[in-house]
């Protein structure tokens, strides 16, 4: 996108009144999108953005500009702009000596590009999805399935002598249902998301993705009120892994531990879950949703150990916190686009799996909850407590799954429910799923196997 001298002299105009560091990122984003609600296109479009940012680092001020001119009179005017704003913070300056630029790239880009895919081809399979849909059953009254492609080519420089560029390609496929009967309107969502190209569908079959939307629809139809008050749960492989990304993960984002402001502060090598949980942070996993080659700061991505057999080990670091604290950063610096300032972020964050069997989890709890999809939640990271809602549970009776439950909530903490997980299997699955924080959003991974945690306060209506 920039020639290297471009990138040397944008980068000693940051620096010409003096600094600690500069960079520049750049972006060029190209997008495909398509929706197709009851039989009807609701949409069909592309589009591109493209632009750089430039950051300067005085002290402990940090000032950011950001364009849309790739030109090197643009970039200058960025840079010029950003030291203004850096330099406003007033102290700790140095004057590094020009920096010389090395090049470090790296790719987990699909093989094929988004423009194999036609938009017939498209439209294509958004009519098989619906047809598979409806076919499940006459209580479907209400299908939508959409597709979103993206190709996102990001390149990073430094003052620091980083030259680091990436190719990420990114499909996804939805369906979303609706069923009607006695009880009302029911729903029932499935996704598939990978970072890689069209070749997704070789991988995956959109019919199935609409059966199982419309099954856990219809299933839905029949549900009876989940129960209220404390009660042992089991989480079906995949479908917690949102639970710990949120409940857990953001609390050992640096940014919130240097503010104090996680309930995991401080806490570096003390026991703060159950033996069977080790929490991994790691961009590096297959194609999965939040996999890169490099982060948006030029780091490499990395496999993170946070919690090991219950100790806690470490906290993700993006550069800005990592600097003030004499660390390295772990290849956790994220921003949603160029016209945003990097942070630290999670990107596959998961649970590893233990040697139980699944079926025996559940054959051993005698009575209990066992949800088999989580939807949203939210988490308060200075205390732990969490919300999440259920859009998939069942009652389990004398160690079998029985009725399926009306969507509830759960409600906890946590540290607390890290330190009741009493068993863990071996049926380790991720889900993709969309971070979002301060504004910001990003793509993130989350997985588990199928545990069990002894005790979660549903929020249902049953008596």
């Amino acid at each position: 996108m920039i020639d290297t001298p471009v990138l040397e002299r944008v980068l000693g105009q940051a620096l010409r009144q003096g600094g600690d560091f500069a960079e520049v990122f750049a972006e060029d984003r190209s997008s495909q999108s398509a929706v197709l609600d009851d039989g009807r296109v609701e949409e069909l479009a592309s589009g591109r953005e493209r632009g750089a940012g430039v950051r300067v680092i005085c002290g402990e001020t940090t000032g950011y500009a950001h364009t849309a001119d790739l030109s090197e009179a643009g970039l200058l005017r960025a840079a010029e702009t950003a030291a203004a704003v850096a330099h406003g913070g007033g102290e700790g300056w140095t004057v590094p000596s020009d920096p010389r630029l090395g090049a470090r790239g790296g790719s987990v880009a699909g093989e094929r590009s988004l423009a194999t895919m036609s938009k017939a081809e498209t439209l294509e399979l958004l009519r098989r999805a619906d047809e598979a849909a409806r076919s499940s059953g006459g209580a479907i009254s209400q299908v939508q399935a959409g597709y979103g492609g993206s190709l996102r080519r990001v390149l990073v420089a430094n003052s620091e002598g980083v030259l680091a560029t990436d190719d990420q390609y990114r499909t996804r496929f939805s369906v979303s249902c609706v069923a009607v009967g006695d009880t009302g309107l029911q729903t029932g969502f499935e996704t598939a998301a990978r970072t890689i190209g069209t070749e997704l569908f070789d991988d995956i079959s959109v019919e199935d993705l609409a059966r199982a939307a419309a099954t856990r629809a219809i299933a839905k139809l029949s549900a009876r009120p989940a129960p209220s008050g404390e009660v042992p749960l089991v989480l079906a492989g995949g479908s917690g892994g949102i639970l710990f990304h949120e409940a857990c993960g953001h609390g050992l984002e640096a940014d919130h531990i240097l503010k104090a402001a996680s309930v995991y502060a401080g806490r570096i090598g003390q026991r703060v879950a159950s033996p069977l949980v080790t929490l991994v942070d790691d961009g590096t996993v297959g194609s999965e949703w939040g996999t890169f080659a490099v982060d948006d700061e030029g780091r490499p991505a990395q496999r993170n150990v946070l919690i090991e057999d219950g100790v806690l080990t470490d906290y993700l670091w993006d550069y800005l916190r990592a600097r003030k604290e004499g660390r390295v950063p772990s290849g956790n610096g994220r921003r949603q686009s160029y016209q945003h300032l990097p942070m630290v972020r999670m990107t596959n964050t998961f649970l590893l799996p233990g040697e139980d069997d699944p079926d025996a989890i559940v054959a051993d709890t005698p009575r209990g909850v066992y949800v088999a999809k989580l939807g949203g939640g939210q988490v308060n990271t200075t205390t732990g407590d969490f919300v999440f809602g259920t859009t998939e549970a069942y009652l389990i009776e004398d160690g079998k799954i029985t009725a399926p439950l009306r969507d509830a909530n759960l409600i906890g903490n946590g540290p607390e429910i890290l330190t009741r997980i009493d068993a863990v299997a071996t049926d380790f699955a991720m889900t993709p799923g969309t971070c979002g924080k301060d504004g910001q959003s990003v793509p993130v991974g989350c997985g588990q196997a199928t545990l069990r945690i002894t005790g979660v306060t549903i929020g249902g209506t049953a008596e």
